[in-house]
């Protein structure tokens, strides 16, 4: 079937795993599979044959009852602070199989996600439901449509038994692929358990991962201080493409930031539809820990916990390692800004920097809270000119505009130019939670795949503004939930 595993981490010293089998599930049943991915994996993968026997084995492998060949499966230990509270965790229903060698030379983690009991499941079950599987699928894919890092599935499978939460659910298997699974938890557990030779050796082994240009750059114990600001780097860049699309990622743990830089580990997440800083799409977060608006200082706060961890290691002396630790994180607020400020400028269409570009950024996002504007639907209608909601009637907003055209007009460029810019920085199409919703129930309570098909249809080209994207004008898939509140908003966890 074209594997190709490695086992890489599994060569790191036990202490960062337990090897443990996957539970074998009841009646597995493909109910969704990405071939483009496992194109890209180099997976053998005939179109014309996955409606024949060759679903069924591959529906027995991604819900873990054959392993390909090369898996070594084992469940990784790691740490975390959870809603700003230390704790020990590791897979406790995820076991990864191996690292997928793809034809292009990259690799690839393969994980099964709801694939049973494992030493750190602590008193959970080891399994998943089928809604928060698809949930990962559907917005995982709108994240890489959009061309923000992210983990992916490749396949979910139903387990043919059911899962016990509030309600009997139907248990499904998530076939997660990832440059990895290292985590700023999986750095808090080695140090807190593990002490500096641990640390080392986890901090070489990602940077020989995923940062091999700082080990060719840098000598020494001084590389330690440069692979914290190259995965800071990364965490600012991300942030702030979330920001810019208006994402919330709902639980930013320590241990659901991933050391590469991708978008790990989609549980209460959406995409906002009115505009509010406050927003918040998790039913625990009642304090809004995690609201859209505290994301990069969050980010900044789970760095800080990475410094901690590495602590160790950036330094002989204990002060100096301390120095050189709030000296690199202290660089993030400027950072994260700058990003996110050329990703807002592009989203205006404008091009160079001017001194009035942040207050003009700000003031639209001041007047799109102030009107309950949707967010996506603002930058889309400023895209095409085509305005609809009631912020663009008013005075206020007449006369930003005004300063928005005098500020384009000093770039010397073509309207086609200008436009082109935003339509590349501006979905038209996002994965509205509330169809998102839609999509699973129509999923897990009917039986019905057509719901969730036309959504991943409809998002798989978010920028796509031409007259052959049917779904760019389509109220359906373009407005927001009219039961949505605009001061907060929930979806499940």
């Amino acid at each position: 079937m074209g594997w190709r595993l490695e086992n890489s981490y599994g060569q790191l010293p036990g202490f960062f795993y337990t090897k443990v089998e996957p539970t074998k599930v009841s009646e597995p049943k493909m109910v969704i599979f990405n071939r483009s991915l496992a194109a890209e994996l180099g997976l053998d993968v005939d179109p014309s044959a996955m409606d024949s026997s060759a679903t069924t084995e591959w529906a027995e492998r991604c819900a873990g009852n054959v392993l390909p060949i090369g898996a070594e499966p084992l469940a990784q230990a790691y740490a975390g602070h959870q809603f700003g509270h230390f704790t020990m965790l590791g897979d406790g229903r995820a076991i990864l199989l191996g690292e997928q060698m793809t034809p292009a030379g990259a690799r690839f983690d393969i994980q099964l996600k709801g694939s049973g009991r494992t030493p750190y499941s602590r008193r959970g079950d080891g399994k998943a439901a089928l809604g928060p599987m698809l949930r990962e699928y559907i917005i995982s894919e709108a994240m890489h449509a959009l061309g923000i890092p992210t983990t992916r599935s490749l396949a979910v499978v139903t387990s043919g038994e059911v899962v016990y939460r509030e309600t009997e659910l139907p248990g499904a298997v998530l076939t997660r692929v990832a440059s990895s699974h290292l985590r700023v938890g999986t750095f808090e557990y080695a140090a807190a358990w593990g002490g500096a030779e641990r640390v080392r050796e986890l901090a070489d082994y990602a940077m020989a991962r995923h940062y091999s240009e700082v080990i060719e750059r840098e000598p020494g114990e001084q590389r330690y201080a440069a692979f914290l600001r190259a995965v800071m780097e990364r965490q600012a860049t991300l942030i702030a493409q979330w920001q810019a699309v208006g994402f919330v990622h709902g639980v930013m743990n320590t241990d659901n930031m991933a050391i590469s830089g991708e978008t790990i580990d989609y549980g209460p997440c959406a995409f906002m539809d009115t505009y509010k800083m406050s927003t918040v799409f998790s039913s625990i977060d009642s304090h809004g820990r995690y609201a859209y608006g505290n994301q990069p200082k969050i980010a900044a706060w789970n760095l800080a916990r990475l410094a901690e961890a590495l602590l160790p290691i950036l330094a002989t002396e204990e002060e100096q390692a301390l120095a050189l630790a709030n000296a690199v994180i202290g660089e993030f607020p400027d950072l994260f800004r700058e990003k996110w400020l050329a990703a807002m400028c592009n989203k205006l269409g404008l091009s160079g920097r001017e001194q009035t570009d942040e207050s003009l950024v700000e003031d639209l996002l001041g007047l799109m809270e102030t009107h309950y504007a949707d967010y996506t639907n603002t930058f889309c209608e400023l895209t095409t000119g085509r305005h609809k909601q009631a912020l663009f009637e008013t005075e206020a907003f007449a006369s930003w505009r005004n300063r928005w055209q005098a500020r384009l007009e000093q770039q010397n460029e073509s309207h086609d130019v200008i436009q082109e810019r935003m339509k590349h920085a501006n979905p038209v199409v996002i994965a509205r939670n509330h169809r998102v919703e839609e999509a699973l129930a129509a999923a897990t309570d009917d039986d019905d795949l057509s719901v969730l098909h036309r959504l991943l249809d409809a998002i798989a080209n978010p920028f796509d503004y031409s007259e052959q994207n049917r779904y760019a004008g389509d109220p359906y898939f373009t407005e927001p939930s009219a039961s949505v509140r605009p001061y907060r908003t929930f979806c499940g966890t």
